[in-house]
């Protein structure tokens, strides 16, 4: 479900609720293996399957900073604002990784509107976001990012 809104300021109504629920996303190889080339973060838990098959999780995971950088994507499925000249990641919060988010799993995020404020600047909203895996109860990720809509 996506909710659409006409422009920001609307964000200031939605304040302690739910955006919604992402669809489910598998997480391949090629993705984590294009963000480790891509970062230079190339951990052998997350690009080495032979290796990672004898470690703790029994295969290959997704780097913590790859599930964190799904926020854009996981965020504009469940919202779309229809006057919407541009939006700048503000800043984080809360970011918490709870658990392994396994090569070829499926992962979703909820969203929803912690705040929203007007400022000089433009609306500043906040949102929550947390990751799930198919199968598990204990969110992969929480993590609160600030948004700028000037």
């Amino acid at each position: 479900m996506t909710v659409h809104l006409e422009e920001p300021a609307d964000l200031r109504d939605l304040v302690g609720s739910p955006l919604g629920t992402t669809k489910w996303m598998k997480l391949s190889q090629q993705q984590v293996d294009l963000f480790a080339e891509s970062t230079g973060d190339h951990q052998w838990i997350d690009t080495d399957p032979q290796r990672a098959a004898r470690g703790p999780f029994k295969g290959t995971g997704a780097h913590s900073f790859l599930t964190l950088s799904l926020i854009p994507m996981f965020t504009s499925e469940v919202l779309q604002i229809r006057e919407l000249t541009t939006a700048f990641t503000y800043g984080l919060g809360k970011v918490n990784f709870r658990a392994a988010v396994p090569v070829g799993s499926l992962v979703r995020a909820t969203v929803s509107v912690i705040s929203a404020r007007q400022k000089t600047s433009g609306v500043e909203s906040v949102f929550g976001l947390s990751y799930h895996n198919d199968g598990s109860d204990r969110p992969a990720c929480t993590a609160e990012v600030s948004v700028l809509y000037p």
